[in-house]
């Protein structure tokens, strides 16, 4: 019996000692777990990190001024990019990341590739991101700025990544049938140019290949990795880790407030300019709390966070 013990924990560690298979360039579990070690919440089944649904909700307020500094005060200098063209302008593009990462196609890498995809029943490596998506997911690809025959998203594809997430996309290259990519309403995207070309036209012109998914990716100066969550408004886009979001959104929330109770003060001739501008004194933050009590029900706070807010407070 100690024998048969001692042979089934062998067999047990050496199952246990063996990576899981990274399928299509997707990757493992383990890594993901190993990459993102600071995110303690509920998380996909891959492993990546699902932020929750309010979170994002309320995210949707918040500028990227609050997000920046919260994530400047942390150490994380490189999650922000600018500069891009895009598709409903007007609107706030907020989810989980899916990445992708593409480089200039190498044929010997590319068949490699290709080959392993197609033996798992898949076609085309510009859609096996997009396969991976749910609800509230923004697809991020790092498509390396590719211009002529670079596009792997047009309207098909575009409509694939509605369907799925009702969001739109981070694209760091061109896109095309763009006429078509606006008619889809809210797909609030951002990408880097328009080509009405197409990837990898035929085999004598390959251009690009799927490295990565999932996994860390630059886009542009910053660093994106799966399960972050994106912000993107006002012709940039930052990636906010998925351990920040909770404190990026209720430091939002608090300046938010501040802001509101100050300029309703400096209507009123209550204060001037100065003394909302500098350190608050004790009088001016004990009139803020009362305001806050005064006004729970009428700001665009959830209640529950500015109750929170009040516990911490001494007035």
């Amino acid at each position: 019996m100690n024998k048969m013990k001692s042979t089934l924990f062998l067999v047990l560690a050496l199952i246990a000692a063996v990576p899981l298979r990274s399928y299509s360039q997707q990757i493992s579990k383990e890594e993901m777990l190993f990459l993102t070690p600071l995110w303690k919440g509920e998380r996909f089944a891959d492993g990546r990190p699902k932020v929750a649904d309010d979170l994002l909700k309320r995210l949707k307020l918040v500028t990227h001024e609050e997000a920046w500094a919260v994530m400047k005060n942390k150490g994380y200098a490189y999650q922000y990019a600018e500069g891009w063209e895009t598709i409903n302008r007007d609107s706030v593009l907020v989810g989980r990341a899916v990445t992708a990462t593409f480089m200039p196609g190498r044929p010997d890498i590319w068949k490699a590739i290709d080959d392993r995809g197609k033996k798992e029943g898949k076609r085309g490596q510009n859609s096996w991101p997009v396969d991976l998506l749910v609800k509230g997911d923004v697809y991020v690809a790092d498509q390396f700025g590719a211009h002529i025959d670079g596009p792997t998203i047009g309207d098909n594809v575009a409509n694939a990544i509605y369907a799925k997430t009702g969001n739109g996309i981070v694209y760091d290259g061109a896109l095309r049938d763009i006429s078509g990519l606006r008619e889809l309403g809210s797909f609030t995207s951002f990408f880097s140019s328009y080509h009405p070309s197409y990837h990898n036209p035929n085999p004598n012109a390959l251009n690009t290949m799927l490295i990565g998914i999932n996994r860390p990716t630059r886009i542009r100066n910053a660093t994106a990795m799966a399960g972050d969550v994106v912000l993107g408004r006002d012709g940039a886009v930052a990636f906010i880790p998925a351990h920040l979001v909770e404190e990026v959104v209720k430091t939002s929330e608090v300046v938010r407030l501040r802001d509101l109770f100050g300029h309703e003060r400096l209507r009123e001739g209550k204060y001037s300019a100065g003394q909302i501008d500098a350190r608050w004194s004790d009088d001016i933050e004990r009139d803020f709390s009362q305001w806050l009590n005064t006004h729970i029900d009428k700001l665009p706070v959830p209640k529950e966070q500015i109750q929170e807010l009040l516990k911490s407070r001494t007035w």
